[in-house]
């Protein structure tokens, strides 16, 4: 026999999950477009981590065209979603990016992690979804 209370309250969560996400997923240029407007200074217009402010940095940023490469033939989508959106003091050495936030947690989109839907802010699916796109 199911529990009542357990049953409606997953039911509910369920419900509450799928009333913040919109229909479609993002494409790549919706990624590329943040992409632009906040990685290029670090990770260059490219992502080969050529940008104008990577002589400046120790280590130098990430070419992001072969993280697929580096990871087995497989684009690491967890520790990349980590990287840029994960634990303020371990993702990304320690905030060396901006932290991303705030609003973004308003539009959540559904992103398979590790084989699990994850709500996701929108604009960070859609930069997976654009690196993915510029794999070696």
């Amino acid at each position: 026999m199911r529990h009542p209370i357990l049953t409606a309250t997953a039911m509910i969560a369920v419900l509450a999950v799928a009333g913040c996400m919109p229909a479609s997923m993002p494409e790549p240029d919706e990624g590329a477009s943040f992409f632009a407007a906040n990685c290029t200074a670090c990770h260059g217009v490219t992502g080969r981590g050529d940008g104008p402010a990577a002589a400046g940095l120790n280590p130098r940023p990430t070419n992001l065209t072969l993280l697929t490469a580096d990871n087995g033939g497989t684009f690491p989508t967890a520790r990349a979603l980590a990287y840029v959106y994960g634990d303020a003091q371990q993702a990304h050495l320690a905030r060396v990016m901006p932290q991303f936030g705030g609003a973004m947690a308003d539009d959540l989109v559904p992103v398979e992690v590790d084989g699990v839907m994850t709500p996701t802010p929108r604009v960070l699916a859609a930069l997976l979804v654009y690196l993915e796109s510029i794999q070696q």
